[in-house]
């Protein structure tokens, strides 16, 4: 029976765990954060159980114009509700745990060994935590990242935060200074935006999420700006400093914004220090990242990492994938290689950005010859009835072939509405395949199905 030791209990290692326990193996997961990691207990789940509130506050702004009116005083619903951060964040924290036992239990059920602490490598066949040491046939490195500093900006958890913290609050920050406009920043933004902070976005590049698709930064950014929110491009901060009860940020250029929160969003850093990596033959590139191939090997013999400490495209499920491809080819399953083309991901703002495959950039930047077609959700009947103007369905395909190589959703719920797109990237259908499935109408799915009918015409 082969021996499998998984460093790290986030998605990348309970899912290697139970994919290797599966396949016959004795497996242990060392674990010194929780099981499920960050994307369970201070990432994903928190985040997004905080901005299932947003949303909801989002629709009571936007209810108005739908006829919605409230009895008594003011006639504005989002006058008449509000937001109580204490009891949001305690939900927020409850959920967390209680998705952390389920997968401990799930673990448990798997006869999957787990021990609280931290381990390292003695070599690419030993891992040892505190006194004691566990031979193994495989080892997995999934220990994740943690929040990037910035410099002479330290987090006091009170009113300098980084994406961990801001579960502590107990009430909604009045002016909340965001420092990062990537993912994580706008996601937040969004977020306090919409539950009822002054929320000021510092932004070091020309627009907000300058790695996603630009046409959908664009119309995120005007929609930002529309609601109230202050957009400061092409600002990057220098510093954060408590003052007081609150807090100033100040600019490379001199300017100073002050608030009464910052939250700090300015990248990830490795979990990979002092574990004994590179004496036991495990490569570190840029940033001390995880150097993995496409099924999750090292350059150590016998040695698989997974998840946010290999930098590949940071997402819980790609590390659970990268996971359980590192178990089927440790233990001789058949295994398909990690095709980072086939991958969806999404922004949780509102409206959702989500995409999968070919992107905007490389085909501005010649290096595609895919045929791309934008379908405003403005002429979408679905998107009219529910108040929608924001958004568009964007799909590319191969000229000649039709086939679909990539596609973009700006929309609320998004993150439901990609998964066809994926289904056709995934399995090379065509746009005349697609065109010729059913829609529900009316639906804002139906603007999927439309984009491919107007390739089919320029096919």
């Amino acid at each position: 029976m082969a021996r499998v030791v998984i460093i790290g209990g986030g998605p990348g290692g309970y899912e290697a765990a139970s994919a290797a326990a599966q396949l016959g193996a004795e497996v242990t997961v060392v674990d010194s954060d929780g099981i499920g990691g960050s994307a369970v207990l201070t990432d994903c789940v928190p985040s997004k159980t905080l901005i299932a509130t947003a949303e909801v506050m989002t629709e009571v702004e936007e209810a108005g114009q739908l006829g919605v009116r409230v009895e008594d005083g003011d006639d504005d619903p989002a006058n008449a509700v509000r937001v109580d951060l204490s009891v949001v964040n305690r939900r927020v924290k409850a959920l967390a745990t209680a998705q952390s036992e389920g997968i401990r239990r799930r673990l448990t059920d798997d006869k999957i060994r787990v021990i609280n602490g931290r381990g390292r490598l003695d070599g690419p066949e030993t891992v040892v935590v505190g006194d004691e040491r566990l031979d193994a046939d495989v080892v997995l490195i999934a220990t994740g990242a943690r929040p990037r500093i910035l410099a002479g900006s330290e987090p006091d958890g009170e009113r300098i935060l980084t994406w961990e913290q801001v579960y502590e609050l107990e009430e909604l920050p009045e002016r909340l200074i965001v420092v990062g406009s990537g993912v994580t920043g706008a996601e937040f933004a969004s977020a306090y935006d919409a539950l009822g902070s002054d929320v000021v976005l510092v932004s070091s590049r020309d627009r907000v999420l300058p790695g996603e698709d630009k046409d959908a930064a664009e119309v995120l950014e005007d929609v930002f700006r529309r609601r109230g929110m202050t957009v400061l491009g092409k600002s990057r901060a220098e510093s954060v400093k408590r003052r007081g009860d609150g807090v100033v940020v100040t600019l490379t250029d001199g300017r100073t914004v002050e608030g009464s929160h910052a939250l700090l969003a300015v990248g990830s850093l490795p979990n990979t220090e002092d574990m004994g990596l590179v004496e036991s033959g495990v490569s570190l590139g840029d940033g001390g990242f995880v150097t993995v191939d496409r099924v999750s090997r090292t350059t150590a013999r016998g040695v698989y990492a997974a998840g946010d400490c290999t930098g590949v495209l940071m997402l819980a499920s790609v590390a659970a994938m990268q996971g359980r491809i590192a178990m089927s080819h440790a233990l001789g399953d058949a295994v398909a290689p990690l095709n980072q083309s086939t991958v969806s991901s999404n922004v949780f703002t509102a409206p959702e950005i989500a995409t999968v495959g070919l992107t905007q950039a490389v085909l501005d930047a010649g290096g595609s010859t895919a045929m791309v077609v934008k379908v405003p959700l403005a002429d979408n009947a679905r998107a009219k009835m529910q108040g929608v103007r924001d958004g568009f369905v964007k799909l590319f395909c191969l000229p000649n072939t039709g086939i679909i190589v990539g596609g973009v959703v700006v929309a609320p719920r998004a993150s439901e509405l990609i998964h066809p797109i994926s289904l056709a990237v995934a399995a090379r259908l065509t746009v005349d395949q697609m065109a010729q499935s059913f829609t529900v109408y009316p639906s804002v799915s139906g603007s999927i199905a439309e984009a491919a009918r107007r390739l089919h015409l320029r096919s």
